[in-house]
């Protein structure tokens, strides 16, 4: 948060910031595994965004996470294997709350199931996902399409989550 209070001295524009956090590839013991990062991603997102709030840049500041991959609805005995979709969270003062795109249908081999074990299908790309939030940075949609090559192949360009 000290870099962000400096935002004026470091020049125009938004500036992304960058972290890591390894551990959710969860083969085994994933009850309890997955519950614990969990709880802890949501205590770091929640002393976050309040920070932001006490330093009057709510507005300005967003946090979100992001995963190529989710988990499969079948159990491997004590976890899961690696699947497609996932949800992601996006948390700020400028995001319009809510669940965007479609929850997929829980059933083994149901409408969302791409191979029978729980691999669902995604509703929203993480083009479409990063291109919403490169229009709140100011992007142009030539420059989305140059950063997200595969957006054209999609009918909504932003999905809508940002003010």
């Amino acid at each position: 948060m000290r870099l962000i209070r400096l935002r004026s001295q470091q020049g125009p524009g938004r500036q992304v910031f960058y972290c890591a956090w390894d551990g959710f590839d969860t083969h085994s013991s994933q009850d309890w595994q997955h519950w614990d990062l969990l709880a802890k991603l949501s205590q770091a997102m929640d002393a976050f965004y309040q920070a932001s709030q006490e330093a009057g840049l709510g507005q300005q500041v967003t946090v979100f996470t992001q995963s190529e991959f989710g988990r499969t609805l079948q159990s491997n005995g004590t976890g899961s294997d690696h699947g497609w979709g996932n949800h992601q969270l996006v948390l700020g003062g400028a995001v319009k709350g809510g669940i965007y795109g479609q929850l997929p249908a829980l059933a083994l081999n149901g409408p969302d199931d791409a191979n029978g074990r729980g691999v669902w299908i995604p509703k929203i790309s993480t083009s479409q996902f990063g291109a919403t939030l490169g229009r709140w940075f100011g992007a142009a949609d030539g420059e989305l399409d140059g950063v997200f090559p595969n957006l054209s192949q999609f009918l909504t360009r932003n999905v809508g989550f940002m003010l």
